[in-house]
């Protein structure tokens, strides 16, 4: 549905976009994460056809976005992270307002109420958007994007400044969206890319650090899989044996003193093995009796710090 190749934004001798590829399927929810310029808000300008772009293509379903201006536009829905909403208009008023701007063919009533239906705000038609809460206002701005049922839906920060039922609420619906478009989300919230996407593109410093599924991506951190393990006994034998072990990369013992409850120990393992098996079998061999074993997984702000400090150590090599 979306296609970008080898695009470069510069402006002057700075690159604000450089060399971003990736494509998005149809119903695909793509969260879109960057620190502040990374160049995320560029490629989603460029994709809208706000910007232009130095090289490289974006083709929207068959369409180029700067060959084919109007017909790509008229497959995007854009809400920018300021909704762009009239407040002394009605709800009806601004929709109707919108179709028009769109050019919509549809049936105006049918369609309106549909989008309406979808973004539950049909009681709200009546009411002034200035009266409007910011829950609701971010809806309506939604409904704008979706009129004309475009097939590609993008969301800048779309729950900025929403209280948690809010936030919850459109959470809910931008997942109901995924079932008819293709939605990218920008956001800064790592929880709610979390909630929402089935997959995360991260940019820092106008490249893409990682394009991974959701559920892989702290996969890519270190290529290592940590335990926490309550061990009873000996606490400077047991770190000596499990430093020994060939498959552990490292381990940390914890503060806590010799008892009979345990000591817990951190435990990091080298390409990712999975070594609850010989951390067992080194504790049923010495008699250190295991109180307790958990699997920590890194968390997906550890995993957007990680990649963009990386990013940044490999451009310091480089210069």
């Amino acid at each position: 549905m979306l296609k970008v190749e080898n695009l470069v934004k510069k402006y002057g001798e700075k690159y604000a976009v450089n060399d971003v590829s990736f494509e998005i399927g149809d119903g695909e929810i793509v969260g879109f994460l960057g620190p502040n310029g990374a160049g995320k808000t560029t490629v989603m300008n460029i994709i809208t056809g706000y910007l232009s772009y130095t090289s490289g293509s974006c083709t929207v379903d068959v369409f180029e976005i700067l060959e084919n201006p109007t017909e790509a536009k008229k497959l995007i829905g854009y809400l920018p992270d300021q909704p762009p909403l009239y407040p002394e208009m009605t709800v009806q008023e601004y929709l109707n307002f919108v179709f028009e701007l769109k050019g919509c063919t549809f049936n105006r009533k049918k369609h309106i109420m549909e989008v309406c239906e979808v973004t539950k705000i049909v009681d709200m038609r009546d009411r002034l958007i200035r009266n409007l809460s910011k829950g609701y206002c971010q809806r309506v701005g939604i409904a704008q994007a979706l009129i004309g049922n475009p097939k590609v839906i993008i969301l800048d920060e779309p729950t900025v400044g929403l209280d948690p039922k809010q936030m919850i609420e459109v959470r809910n619906l931008i997942r109901s969206l995924g079932r008819d478009h293709t939605v990218i989300l920008s956001t800064h919230v790592l929880s709610e890319v979390q909630a929402v996407c089935d997959r995360i593109i991260i940019m820092n410093k106008g490249r893409i650090a990682a394009d991974e599924r959701t559920e892989r991506l702290t996969e890519l951190m270190s290529g290592t899989r940590r335990l926490q393990v309550k061990i009873a006994g000996n606490k400077k034998a047991i770190l000596d044996s499990i430093s020994a072990l060939d498959c552990v990369s490292y381990v940390e013992a914890g503060k806590d003193m010799n008892s009979a409850d345990g000591i817990t120990f951190k435990i990091e393992s080298k390409n990712g093995a999975d070594i609850r098996k010989e951390i067992f079998e080194l504790c049923a061999k010495n008699n250190t009796p295991i109180m307790g074993m958990e699997t920590v997984t890194s968390s997906l702000e550890d995993v957007f710090l990680n990649l963009t400090k990386e990013i940044a150590r490999k451009k310091g090599k480089n210069r």
